[in-house]
């Protein structure tokens, strides 16, 4: 009876170890307890150098902490004991990048053909991989042509896009165009993408293009387009702020303001504070001095340290 109790005592480690908690580690990440979900798989990890999904949660971590060299190492595990997994290659070619992009462009050299070398291979390994053509989309426009930089091996991946998908597909040559400096041919293809799927990302594609094109009525229509259709408290602001950061539209600006305060939630992501900043700014266009330090104060009255609207301040008391 002993020798069995003993037996059992001994396995219990064991047994313990291989319920390995993936559920918890998934809950950690998803709540943003990075941290957490790295302390909790670590022990798996080192216990068994093979476990797939406690690997992959473990760069996962990694990943979302920035921390590029032990997402890297992860990442590298997992291509290694599943060459065949286009996403490995995928997330382990992405984690090379992000690391490229925090060090000096002389280093990042170095870097460039392993993080190709790994879109390539999740693009080839899977040929319906959206995010690995997206990656290399990106990837060939933005690399100089002396260490491989391409845009018709952009616009490749980008046709390739269109055939699985054609919002991806015209999501990148809008993209491609609007790098290169083609803001019509991209204006075209990001208006594509919104006539075929309408997301909140295509809107904001053209919106982004809009503003830095310089066109804040533009902006503003479409704004105002999506707005009608996703019915997003969070848009409201938008338009506000195009319109006081350029000063047009002002009245269509502050109403659209009031009625994001009025609605205001943390879902919608920007505090209020920036609401009254903005309308601050609105009636600074108006060259309304009163109603402009209203709407500053109150502004600095949720954010004492707001150094925006302490700026604005000083620039309203100047009227």
């Amino acid at each position: 009876m002993k020798f069995k109790v003993l037996f059992i005592f001994l396995l219990l480690p064991i047994f313990t170890l291989a319920q390995i908690p993936y559920e918890k580690a998934e809950q950690l990440i998803e709540k943003k307890q990075f941290k957490s979900a790295v302390n909790l798989l670590l022990p798996y990890v080192d216990e068994d150098s093979e476990d797939i999904k406690a690997i992959e949660l473990l760069g996962d971590a990694y990943g979302h902490q920035k921390k590029w060299d032990e997402a890297i190492e992860q990442y590298k595990k997992l291509a290694t004991l599943k060459p065949s997994s286009a996403n490995y290659h995928y997330k382990y070619g992405g984690a090379l990048g992000m690391k490229a992009l925090s060090i000096s462009k002389f280093k990042a050299v170095g870097i460039i053909g392993d993080v190709k070398r790994e879109f390539l291979k999740a693009a080839e390994l899977d040929p319906k991989h959206i995010d690995a053509r997206w990656a290399l989309v990106e990837l060939y426009m933005s690399l100089p042509g002396i260490v491989g930089g391409s845009k018709s091996k952009s616009l490749k991946y980008a046709n390739e896009l269109e055939a699985l998908s054609k919002v991806d597909g015209y999501l990148a040559k809008g993209y491609i165009y609007e790098y290169d400096d083609e803001p019509e041919k991209a204006e075209a293809y990001y208006k594509k993408a919104i006539q075929v799927g309408g997301s909140i990302n295509c809107y904001e594609k053209l919106i982004n293009l809009y503003e830095s094109e310089k066109k804040p009525d533009d902006a503003i229509s479409t704004l105002v387009e999506a707005e009608q259709k996703h019915q997003r408290n969070a848009l409201h602001y938008q338009i506000g702020k195009v319109s006081a950061d350029y000063g047009v539209q002002l009245d269509r600006g502050e109403k659209c303001l009031l009625v994001y305060l009025k609605n205001h939630s943390a879902a919608d992501g920007v505090p209020k504070e920036w609401a009254y900043y903005r309308l601050a700014q609105i009636y600074q266009h108006k060259k309304n001095k009163d109603k402009a330090l209203q709407y500053i104060d109150k502004a600095l009255e949720l954010k004492h340290d707001f150094k925006q609207a302490k700026s604005t301040k000083s620039e309203i008391l100047a009227l």
